[in-house]
């Protein structure tokens, strides 16, 4: 029987990234072999984003682009899962009839059945229904999708807190979390694996365990710290209404938490967020991030910023600058306002002019993009530990400069991405992927460092680089 081959596009964030590996990993046990390019696959799955307009808009452009290859290979069955596939159902399947079956997210158990209906010639099929408890396929064996150095997990699935913007809750559900020892025993198996790094996964990771009972997110933490082999952890996304004393500790105790905190705030604006259903103040939230760099110096702290929402003003405008100065982020994911079809926001009036937010999202940008180049240029000199991931994208590690000049790639443990080479001095072994690297940064960027190798310097002794 020929080998059949799978492409798996995803769009969105770690879950659907971690998603994706959980299909990648069902698949290979159908004897499907995964491939780089859908134009060589017997199946091609879109999984999907709602959470913003523009991610849904990706969706139907790539389908249509599956679509034409589909024409040159008939046999192709094309598939979308994730959200948008959750929300919208069989709409899909009318407004793009080549689609073979979409699944939502908590049918992702069901793939296997769902696949070899397909094959024993049902269809076209949609399967967005619910299901009982948490979605388990016995974790990731293989690293697919992601980078095997540095792992998804997620530990709950759902959200409960029905900010009036987000469609999280409708796409994915109530939140529930995963039972911690099945939890441990994935990062255990991940790290025999070569993880070196996970980051745990959840909507509101604060509010872990809550609802059934279990260990409390930092108690979690602790589990996951003592997994032999695992050097550093990382987790998203902390909701700053939930946000324990507890939590921040684990910050001054736990020394493989790294310095790195995602911590949306959504606007500056108390009005704003108050109609966002946030639930908690810009004081409140200024009075997190000094405790938290009280116990983490060195923290970096990232954030959310939605701008344009119903009725923000220019002054509600100016409060989330004026809040981004103050607490000086290490980086911002910031968007514009876009309408989610169902969520209450959409029916908030009054909207602010396209034109507007798109003034407010170029200078709140440009306000960050300074602050983040200059936190970097204050590290310019300094030396930091770096996770190596592999060689830079811009490197070939086969071709005539290998050993050479080559880069390589990674990050510290406050999340900035490091580019980096050897000096030609030194004549050591390679860095390999998973290694812990001592790197003195030589140069500063908006997005990433570049740096050199450092030898013996600052009290380090031996080899600065060292296997993790």
């Amino acid at each position: 029987m020929p080998e059949k081959t799978f492409h798996i596009h995803t769009i969105g964030c770690q879950m659907n990234v971690y998603d994706a590996d959980l299909m990648a990993n069902c698949l290979i046990s159908m004897g499907y072999r995964p491939v780089s390019e859908p134009d060589a696959a017997d199946l091609a799955i879109v999984n999907t984003c709602a959470i913003r307009e523009k991610a849904e808009q990706k969706v139907y452009s790539l389908l249509g682009r599956l679509a034409m290859i589909k024409r040159q290979r008939p046999w192709m069955r094309i598939v979308v899962g994730g959200c948008v596939a959750q929300l919208a159902g069989g709409r899909i399947l009318r407004r793009a009839p080549y689609v073979d079956l979409v699944f939502g997210t908590r049918a992702l158990a069901r793939l296997p059945e769902l696949l070899r209906r397909l094959e024993a010639g049902e269809g076209p099929l949609s399967d967005v229904a619910g299901g009982d408890g948490v979605v388990e396929i016995g974790g990731p064996l293989q690293a697919v999708v992601q980078p095997t150095v540095s792992r998804f997990v997620t530990i709950m699935q759902g959200c409960d807190n029905f900010c009036t913007y987000c469609v999280v809750p409708y796409a994915r559900g109530r939140e529930m979390s995963r039972d911690p020892e099945r939890i441990v025993a994935e990062v255990r198996a991940l790290v025999a694996q070569g993880a070196r790094e996970v980051t745990l996964l959840g909507q509101n990771v604060n509010s872990y365990g809550n609802k059934e009972g279990l260990c409390t997110f930092p108690e979690l933490l602790e589990r996951v710290a003592a997994v032999d082999g695992l050097k550093r952890i990382r987790f998203t996304t902390s909701h700053p209404k939930d946000l324990s004393p507890a939590l921040i500790d684990a910050f001054a105790r736990l020394d493989k938490l790294c310095d790195h905190i995602h911590l949306p705030v959504q606007s500056g604006s108390d009005r704003i967020l108050a109609r966002m259903n946030r639930r908690y103040g810009r004081e409140t939230y200024l009075d997190l991030v000094t405790r938290l760099r009280a116990v983490r110096p060195r923290i970096a702290i990232t954030s959310d910023i939605i701008v344009g929402f119903p009725g923000e003003t220019d002054e509600d405008f100016q409060q989330t600058l004026d809040l981004v100065e103050a607490v000086g982020f290490d980086g911002l994911f910031a968007f514009h306002y876009s309408d989610r079809p169902g969520t209450p926001a959409s029916r908030f009036s009054p909207k602010v002019p396209l034109a507007v937010k798109r003034r407010r999202l170029d200078t709140l940008n440009a306000l960050q993009q300074a602050v983040t180049l200059a936190r970097h240029q204050a590290l310019v000199g300094a030396t930091l530990e770096v996770l190596v991931e592999g060689p830079s994208k811009r490197c070939d590690p086969c071709g005539p400069e290998a050993g050479d000049g080559i880069q390589w790639t990674g990050r510290t443990p406050d999340n900035k991405i490091v580019n980096f080479s050897l000096p030609a001095s030194v004549d050591a072994p390679q860095p390999e992927a998973g290694d812990l690297c001592q790197v003195r940064i030589e140069a500063a960027f908006a997005h990433s460092l570049l740096g050199i190798w450092a030898e013996d310097r600052a009290g380090l002794k031996g080899e600065a680089c060292h296997a993790a």
